[in-house]
């Protein structure tokens, strides 16, 4: 059977009919989708104008997804629709390919007739199906509601509301050629700054309020050309107003306020009345360190971390905050800082307006050991560049090494006592009240507090050691503890005998043959700190009960040690009597000297009666007042005339006119609080100058201003009231 090349031909034409056909239905499905969706997206600006930003950006991403869909459809040729086929006919065998080559076999061109028979024959329509059939429905969707937008009435843009400035009558110009063009409609809107996100918006009236750095436009539509019209700022120089392109008579001005201040329109050489701009300052960061407190100590059982709560306030919102931490390591003169800065700005991208953070600090990360300081506080910036810190917090970390300043007292387990020692009175109450608990207390715990009480006592005995020349701690010498000692003042210290154990340099020391030794040649020259002989400048007698007293504490010491509390009572009781008696022997009594007053003369003075310089002294004196506004207080006994129903006079403005100064002085400060007297101020001076009777209205507000201007009056010195015995005391005396 010899092939018949009318078929393959055939069949390609077949595929190649079905593969335009599919890339047709895609693009007008796309195409009729994108016209329903640029449907609705008129629709949806005819019903909200004001939205055309946001619509131009959807619009935009729109064609990007619609470039997007488009742009496989590039690889839809004849090899893709064979394999398309293929996968989608299993009598095709997987040779629809054959049909775009020429086989050089026989055998391939049998096959590449059979494929062709069968493509000729097959509904290619089911097997390259168009993306149409479900993007009809949502294309039908899209259309629908932009119908619906544009069948609902636009919404109109909020008009500006048309303001009327209030002119003043003033006497007409005289006629001219060209009359002077009238004022017919005011407009203001206010553009704050980009920082604060408030949207631009028109001024309800011409006094308003604004941010900070508000641009402000003034809009006036005139009734015909003519000179331009001037914006009069208080202090300022005039700003011209600008004529606006493609709009006749319709005239603009810009200005940019950083204060407030009063402010007229001038048109056609007639000025308006004062109207006020109140600015709202920017008011810097508030921030509060909750956590932790001004001085927090870290224990050792506590772990070794701190947590840092701190919280951000601002009024347009916050834009960058940290905290900065300060270690402090090391004692003394080898204190070592270092400073951490750690950044709490990621929190704060959208710009809040309140903010709290939350920071764990953890000691050992920093640096830090035991007995090593850090201080903490937070600082904030809002997006005008204000900045704001808090007070630092100190946080400690409690030192744990321990230390002992006496050796025999850490072989003992004593333990130390701080810098201040007890009195041997109080050693003998503390011994009293131990012994009492004696029979509560366990046996340990009496013996470890009566040692306590043994190394209170030594701290007392080696403090008044002092007074005898003991410079170190070592025992009494032999000699203290071989006096007698008695209750009282009878007792004597013995006396000193050759062979008492003292060495009294009777003789020097000798070597083998009757030389001196190098000692005994030094001896007359040292100067021994531990001799008590000779330390001090106490008298003898003093000294003897001085070594007494010490040979009682130590006594009273070493049963305290042994805890024999009954035992050493008795000793600290003698003690405490020795010291006593010290220290009335070494008082003194030194007689006062000063002037000596003649004696008074009772018998002239007494039962007299005479009560003429028994009276209360009284005080007059003159204190002259600095006078302060003078214009105003000249100008209020003329506003008080006025109310009385004395006619305004013209001569009377040189005595009003002054005052006008301050009041306008208080209006650039507030101008929305002083505004109203201002007016009220220059309409009464029209009135005086008319010689018109003053309106009442005008005269309570233009003297309330002037008063509250004024200092608050110094308040007159008054008389104290007395106490009611002294008040029942004068009242006997003076019947």
């Amino acid at each position: 059977m010899t092939p018949t090349p009318s078929t393959p031909v055939a069949a390609r034409l077949v595929l190649q009919r079905a593969r335009g056909r599919y890339r047709t239905q895609t693009q007008l499905s796309l195409c009729l989708l994108t016209a329903a969706a640029a449907w609705a997206l008129t629709g949806a600006y005819h019903r909200w104008p004001p939205q055309l930003p946001l619509l131009l950006g959807i619009g935009t991403a729109g064609l990007a997804l619609l470039a997007a869909a488009l742009w496989p459809l590039r690889r839809v040729d004849a090899a893709w629709a064979a394999r398309r086929l293929d996968r989608h006919f299993p009598e095709l065998e997987d040779s629809t390919g054959l049909l775009l080559t020429e086989p050089a076999t026989l055998l391939g061109q049998l096959q590449q007739q059979r494929v062709a028979e069968r493509v000729v024959a097959l509904p290619l329509a089911a097997a390259l199906p168009g993306p149409w059939r479900w993007r009809l429905l949502p294309t039908a969707l899209v259309a629908l509601l932009g119908a619906a937008l544009w069948q609902w009435p636009p919404v109109a843009a909020p008009a500006a509301p048309n303001l009327a400035p209030h002119f003043p009558s003033a006497p007409l110009p005289p006629a001219a050629a060209v009359p002077a063009p009238r004022l017919l409609g005011t407009a203001v809107r206010i553009v704050p700054p980009a920082y604060t996100r408030r949207a631009a918006a028109a001024a309800p009236q011409l006094s308003f309020r604004c941010p900070y750095g508000s641009l402000v436009r003034w809009t006036l539509r005139l009734s015909g050309p003519g000179p331009a019209p001037q914006l009069l700022l208080a202090g300022q120089r005039p700003v011209s107003f600008r004529a606006v392109a493609g709009q006749a008579a319709t005239y603009v001005a810009e200005y940019r306020f950083t204060r407030s201040a009063l402010y007229r329109l001038q048109v056609a050489g007639r000025p308006s009345d004062d109207y006020a701009v109140d600015v709202q300052p920017d008011a810097a960061p508030t921030l509060r360190l909750l956590a932790p407190r001004p001085y927090t100590l870290l224990e050792r059982r506590q772990p070794p971390a701190v947590t840092v709560r701190t919280e951000l306030r601002d009024d347009y919102g916050l834009t960058r905050a940290r905290l900065v931490v300060t270690t402090a390591q090391g004692t003394g003169e080898a204190v070592k800082f270092r400073e951490v800065v750690m950044d709490l700005s990621p929190g704060l991208r959208s710009q809040p307006r309140q903010h709290r953070t939350a920071t764990i600090l953890r000691l050992p990360a920093l640096g830090l050991t035991y007995g090593d300081e850090l201080y903490v506080y937070a600082e904030a910036w809002d997006a005008a560049g204000h900045r704001t810190r808090t007070d630092a917090a100190l946080v400690q970390w409690q030192d744990t090494a321990a230390t002992a300043d006496d050796v025999a007292a850490i072989s003992l387990g004593v333990n130390q006592m701080p810098a201040y020692f007890r009195s041997q009175r109080q050693i003998i109450i503390d011994t009293e009240k131990l012994l009492a608990q004696r029979r509560t207390l366990p046996p340990a715990e009496f013996r470890a507090r009566a040692n306590s009480l043994g190394d209170d006592q030594k701290i007392l005995r080696l403090r008044y050691g002092k007074f005898l020349g003991e410079e170190g701690d070592h025992a009494m010498t032999e000699a203290a503890q071989t006096l007698p000692i008695a209750e009282d003042d009878s007792a004597e210290p013995a006396a000193h005998t050759d062979d008492d154990g003292h060495d009294h340099h009777a003789a020097a020391p000798t070597a083998e043959g009757g030389l001196p030794t190098a000692e005994s040649l030094l001896t007359p020259y040292q100067h021994l700190h531990d001799d008590a002989e000779t330390a001090g400048f106490l008298e003898p007698q003093v000294k003897a009960k001085l070594r007494a007293v010490l040979s009682q504490m130590w006594d009273a010491e070493l049963r305290l040690r042994l805890a024999q509390l009954p035992e050493a009572l008795p000793y600290e009781n003698r003690a405490l009597r020795l010291l006593k008696q010290v220290q009335q022997q070494t008082r003194l009594y030194v007689r006062k000297s000063g002037v000596e007053l003649p004696p008074l003369p009772e018998a002239e003075k007494r039962l007299t009666g005479d009560l003429s310089k028994a009276a209360a002294p009284r005080r007059q004196g003159q204190q002259t007042v600095s006078e302060t506004h003078l214009a105003i207080r000249r100008a209020l006994p003329l506003l008080a005339a006025y109310r009385a129903g004395r006619r305004p006079a013209p001569a009377d403005l040189a005595r009003l006119r002054p005052a006008g100064q301050d009041l306008g002085s208080a209006a650039l400060r507030e101008p929305g609080r002083a505004l109203p007297a201002l007016r009220a101020w220059r309409r009464l001076l029209g009135q005086v100058q008319a010689a018109r009777p003053a309106a009442p209205a005008d005269l309570d507000a233009v003297e309330r201003a002037l008063t509250q201007l004024l200092p608050p009056p110094t308040p007159a010195p008054q008389r104290a009231p007395a106490p009611p015995l002294a008040r029942r005391y004068f009242q006997e005396l003076s019947r």
